[in-house]
C-alpha cells in the first residue's frame, strides 16, 4: 500500500478523443489551462501533449510545446511538467509496397523526438521503452535499442527524468538493461500502461506481475484506459504505486457522463483518500521522485 501518492493528469494525449469530447483541450492556450485545473485539483504531475489548433491531431511542434509550458509557468501555479517524447515513432506500411512508409508514417530521429524537451527542459519527460502494435490497423510505434538509448544519454545530460512507459514485460526488461548500463538516474521513474491495444491487458494480475518485475527501489505508477481508470488508479495505490488519470485515457466520469481533467484528478483523490492514503503535492512529488529542484 502506498500512503503518499503522487497523482498524474495526462490532460490531452493525442489521440482521436476531440470529436468525442468537448473537453479534450486542443490548442496551447487550453492546454495550458487544462493542466492548471488538474494541478488545482491537487494533481501533482501535469502529462503533455500538444495538438494542432487547426486539426485537433497530435502535433510534435517544439514551438506549440514551448507555449503551453511557457503559459503554465506564467501562471505561478507548482505543478511537475511531464512532456510527451513519444511523437514521432509511428510507422504505417504502404499497401503498395510494404517496404516502404504509407500515409500516416512518422518517423524521426532520437534527436527530433527530443527538440521539445531540450527547448522547455521540463523535470520529467517519457520514454516509450520498445516497439508496439498499436491498435488494430497497421500502425507500428517504433522505438528501438539504439534509439532508446540515445534518448535516454540525453535526457540524463539535461537532467530530466525519464518516465519509463512500459506497455509489456519486454519494455521493462529493456528499461532494467538501461539502468544497469548507466543510462537512467537513480532512482528510475516507472509507467505502467495498461489496456492500449496491443499491449498488456488491464488487469490486477497483469499490473501485479509487471510491478513485480520492476527493478528494486523504484519509483512506479500504473494507468488504465477508458471505464477501468478508476479500478487500476485503485488498484495501483494497493500495490505500492502511484496513479495517472486524465482525458488522455479516459474521456468519462461516469457512464454517459463527459469528465473534466480536474474532474477525473478529483476522483482519484477522493478513492486514494478512502483508502487511507493522501496525494502529495508538487514539491513533495519532487523530493519523492528526485526530480531537478528536489529539496
Amino acid at each position: 500500500m502506498n500512503y503518499d501518492v503522487v497523482v498524474t493528469c495526462a490532460v490531452t494525449g493525442a489521440g482521436d478523443t476531440t470529436g468525442k469530447s468537448p473537453n479534450v483541450p486542443v490548442t496551447p492556450k487550453d492546454i495550458a489551462a487544462a493542466a492548471i485545473e488538474a494541478a488545482k485539483a491537487g494533481a501533482a504531475i501535469a502529462h503533455i501533449h500538444v495538438r494542432d489548433p487547426e486539426t485537433g491531431k497530435g502535433s510534435r511542434d517544439p514551438k506549440l510545446f514551448k507555449e503551453v509550458v511557457d503559459r503554465v509557468r506564467d501562471s505561478g501555479t507548482d505543478v511537475v511538467i511531464n512532456l510527451t517524447a513519444g511523437m514521432g515513432g509511428d510507422w504505417v506500411p504502404s499497401d503498395e509496397d510494404p517496404a516502404m512508409p504509407g500515409p500516416g508514417t512518422d518517423m524521426i530521429s532520437a534527436e527530433d523526438r527530443l527538440a521539445h524537451v531540450h527547448e522547455c527542459l521540463p523535470e520529467i519527460c517519457s520514454l516509450d521503452c520498445g516497439t508496439l502494435n498499436f491498435g488494430n490497423g497497421n500502425e507500428i510505434y517504433i522505438s528501438t535499442p539504439p534509439m532508446l538509448r540515445h534518448m535516454a544519454a540525453l535526457t540524463k545530460e539535461w537532467g530530466v527524468k525519464p518516465e519509463l512507459e512500459v506497455f509489456e514485460l519486454g519494455h521493462i526488461r529493456f528499461a532494467t538493461q538501461m539502468i544497469h548500463e548507466g543510462l537512467i538516474a537513480e532512482p528510475p521513474m516507472f509507467q505502467i500502461c495498461l489496456g492500449i491495444p496491443w499491449g498488456a491487458d488491464q488487469s490486477v494480475d497483469t499490473m501485479k506481475a509487471m510491478k513485480d518485475h520492476l527493478p528494486q527501489g523504484a519509483n512506479w505508477a500504473g494507468f488504465g484506459i477508458s471505464r477501468m481508470q478508476m479500478p487500476m488508479a485503485a488498484t495501483a495505490v494497493a500495490m505500492g504505486g502511484n496513479v495517472r488519470v486524465g482525458l488522455e485515457d479516459n474521456i468519462y466520469l461516469d457512464r454517459g457522463v463527459l469528465a473534466t481533467n480536474g474532474q477525473l484528478v478529483t476522483r482519484a483523490i477522493e478513492i486514494l483518500e478512502r483508502m487511507g492514503a493522501r496525494a502529495l503535492n508538487p514539491q513533495e512529488a519532487r523530493n519523492k521522485l528526485r526530480l531537478r529542484g528536489a529539496d
